[in-house]
């Protein structure tokens, strides 16, 4: 098993676009022929909406699809869980001065957050923290665990090269 780290800041509207972040249902029914300009609208909005959540920067909404995105999107890999979670440390400590919420930038908080996320990878559970930033931003964070995914285990793997003990970083 190995751990792939994601990091998204951006404005908040767009974070809160759930259809780009979620996989899109059923496709709606074929247009009923030329003239039929709602079905045409509807059958090219499904359309993006699925190459956005393939293709797209934004966090998915179920942690384990970040393996469907983009292997650009991985920000490091790390064989052990703790060298993960410290990963995830070093970027809690670097947004946290931009945090909008006091009690979010504790340092006590934000230790118990990192052993916390290295017991959760421990045993192959995936990590995913948000956090608002100076308005209208927002912070999220994920590891994945892969080889298999504990919640989609039929997801891939991205292939992100020679893993390095220490793990390696974009």
């Amino acid at each position: 098993m190995h751990y792939h780290g994601y990091l998204w800041t951006g404005d908040k509207k767009r974070f809160d676009k759930e259809g780009h972040r979620r996989p899109p249902g059923a496709p709606p029914p074929p247009p009923g022929g030329d003239g039929d300009a709602e079905g045409h609208r509807l059958s090219q909005r499904y359309k993006e909406a699925t190459a956005e959540v393939r293709t797209g920067d934004l966090p998915p909404m179920e942690t384990a699809l970040w393996l469907r995105k983009p292997e650009r999107l991985v920000r490091g890999t790390w064989h052990e869980a703790k060298d993960a979670a410290g990963w995830l440390g070093e970027q809690l400590t670097e947004y946290a001065p931009r945090f909008m919420s006091e009690p979010d930038r504790d340092s006590t908080r934000l230790a118990l957050l990192v052993n916390s996320a290295a017991e959760r990878l421990g045993w192959g559970g995936d990590v995913s923290h948000g956090f608002y930033l100076e308005r209208p931003s927002f912070l999220s964070v994920a590891l994945v665990c892969c080889s298999p995914n504990r919640a989609m285990p039929d997801l891939p793997c991205p292939t992100t090269g020679h893993l390095t003990r220490g793990g390696t970083q974009r």
